[in-house]
């Protein structure tokens, strides 16, 4: 077997066994270097392959993809600088344990070092973010029976426990193109079965004792895997479960989704510290949150956090027990052991209080689309509802929804993990893809401008995606810091408000999109369901947002009182 034939062996044999075990889609950034692989995974029926031009954009849209499905997608791209813009997706998938394959070709040794053009050191290109990092070296027949094996090595390390990205590097020589010959015998890998798992300080029944108190909540963010569990412990605790969008949980009898501003209600915070917390999976975005949690710490309470990934997160410092494992393993070993508050009127408390607030908040969007506004918490609370997944970009589109949202089955999905607005329209690309359903992406002018390389062959995509753009020409979240009533006008606008005045509906119908601007919940609920219209405009006034959100806020309040 030659050389150039060798290659395009290695490459194929690799696809096969990944396709073996579970690879349905791939993502690949045009390039020469990376065509043995990117032949291998085209040349493969079973599978769907993605071209997407710019490379920060492929990678998110392979995250979004395995957001959407929890099985890894097969990122390519070829050699040099095209590897360093997949960093950001890179360190996202670290972070929010989302699996990926990501794969760099590369230059063979002998070009290293030597000037040779498109050539840059990609040896642990991704440092500690990705759980292991390969360099295959130029494919060598002589190692023919091992191929296999390395595939199932890699496609374990990035979907097992532990999931997250695995970056390897592949050198490749002249000539590119070749004819594959026969492929090693396929090898059947029996993945580790995680499902169940939890690793505790404590026996089950020493936890459940230390948790078993009246005054508990239940704080949960995305990695529940079961919401139904979380549900029947909660019943069994007699406890509300305060629940962020990408929990998935807001949709259960014990759900309070419009925590935030109750908990803006000094009165109802006080009134209701809890004596123990379990934190489940990551943390809402909610700082009025934080800091009642952080009173109720000063004050004793227990927390316990439950996180499917074995790495600390507690920014707060306020955890006082960790456990590490199946969300939903952990909830069905404590619900048989827990006697809980039941007949006591702490959830029921908590229930009407929420009650009370989630009409004061419809009654306020009411309000606005009576007099003719379209507010952005009235943006956020409509498409919490439209039962179509859901993407926020990490600013104010994931903090509105919590906040405003209705309670709802709606799957939710945000790049939380570092919180960037980095690739939000590649996200929801990916989402769509991997789900095969209507999928909506929520973001503002500012996140629409940064990822417009998105837009780029999106109407040959033919996706069930609508871009919903609350377009106030700037930085909104930035109205809601010190930095607006501290700086002058002209020094908040020259660096935090940072208007740009591009015509988001101009864009997108460069892009051969269908684009309109709507001023209504109505024309909004409509233009979700109309497939020409890809990018819908929101416009709105950052300044007004500001009063919209204290409004809102004061009526939930006057609820309570």
């Amino acid at each position: 077997m030659s050389p150039g034939d060798a290659q395009v062996t290695f490459c194929a044999t690799l696809v096969d066994q990944w396709i073996r075990m579970g690879l349905r889609h791939a993502v690949i950034a045009p390039g020469s270097r990376s065509t043995p692989m990117a032949l291998a995974l085209a040349g493969r029926t079973d599978i769907e392959t993605h071209v997407v031009h710019d490379e920060r954009s492929a990678a998110f849209v392979a995250l979004g993809i395995a957001l959407a499905t929890g099985v890894p997608a097969a990122l390519l791209c070829t050699s040099g600088t095209a590897a360093t813009h997949f960093h950001a997706a890179v360190v996202e998938a670290d972070l929010s344990g989302v699996p990926m394959l990501v794969l760099t070709a590369d230059r063979p040794p002998e070009l290293q070092g030597v000037g040779a053009p498109q050539t840059i050191n990609q040896t642990a290109l991704y440092g500690d973010v990705v759980r292991r990092f390969a360099d295959a070296g130029v494919p060598d027949i002589a190692e023919f029976d091992e191929w296999r094996w390395l595939a199932a090595e890699w496609w374990l390390s990035a979907t097992g426990v532990e999931a997250g990205p695995v970056h390897l590097n592949l050198p490749f020589r002249e000539p590119l193109v070749g004819e594959v010959g026969e492929l090693p015998e396929p090898v059947e890998i029996i993945a580790e079965d995680g499902d169940g798992w939890f690793l505790s300080p404590r026996e089950p029944a020493e936890l459940a004792a230390l948790i078993d108190q009246h005054r508990g909540v239940i704080v949960a963010g995305r990695g529940v895997d079961r919401p139904e569990a979380v549900g029947a412990l909660a019943a069994a605790l007699g406890w509300p479960v305060l629940a962020e969008p990408r929990s998935g949980c807001r949709h259960l009898p014990q759900a309070v989704c419009a925590f935030d501003p109750l908990l803006r209600h000094r009165p109802f915070a006080a009134d209701h510290l809890p004596t123990v917390v379990l934190h489940l999976g990551e943390q809402p975005a909610s700082k009025v949150l934080g800091q009642w949690l952080l009173e109720s710490q000063a004050a004793g309470a227990v927390h316990v956090h439950v996180h499917p990934q074995q790495r600390t997160i507690d920014p707060l410092g306020i955890i006082s027990e960790r456990v590490y494992g199946d969300i939903g393993a952990v909830c069905d070993v404590l619900t048989p052991l827990v006697k809980g508050a039941t007949g006591t009127p702490w959830l029921a408390r908590w229930r009407h209080a929420e009650e009370r607030a989630q009409a004061a908040i419809a009654a306020a969007v009411a309000e606005d689309e009576a007099a003719g506004r379209l507010s952005e918490p009235a943006v956020a609370r409509t498409l919490s509802t439209t039962g179509a997944r859901l993407v926020l970009s990490s600013s104010m589109p994931v903090r509105d929804v919590e906040w405003f949202g209705a309670a709802s089955a709606t799957l939710v999905h945000s790049n939380r993990g570092a919180n960037g607005i980095d690739g939000v329209i590649s996200t929801g690309i990916g989402v769509a893809i991997g789900a095969d359903s209507p999928t909506v992406v929520l973001l503002g002018d500012v996140a629409f401008c940064h990822d417009q390389s998105a837009l780029t062959a999106l109407a040959a995509r033919q996706l069930a995606l609508t871009l919903v753009v609350v377009d106030n020409d700037g930085g909104g979240i930035f109205s809601f810091l010190p930095q607006a009533t501290t700086l002058t006008t002209e020094r908040f606008e020259q660096l935090f408000g940072t208007p740009h005045g591009t015509d988001v509906v101009a864009v997108a119908r460069a892009h051969g999109l269908g684009a309109r601007t709507v001023d209504s919940c109505v024309d909004l609920a409509a233009a979700l369901g109309d497939r020409e219209a890809t990018v819908v405009r929101v416009v709105s006034n950052r300044g007004a947002n500001v009063t919209d959100h204290d409004r809102i806020h004061a009526a939930v309040a006057a609820a309570l009182s």
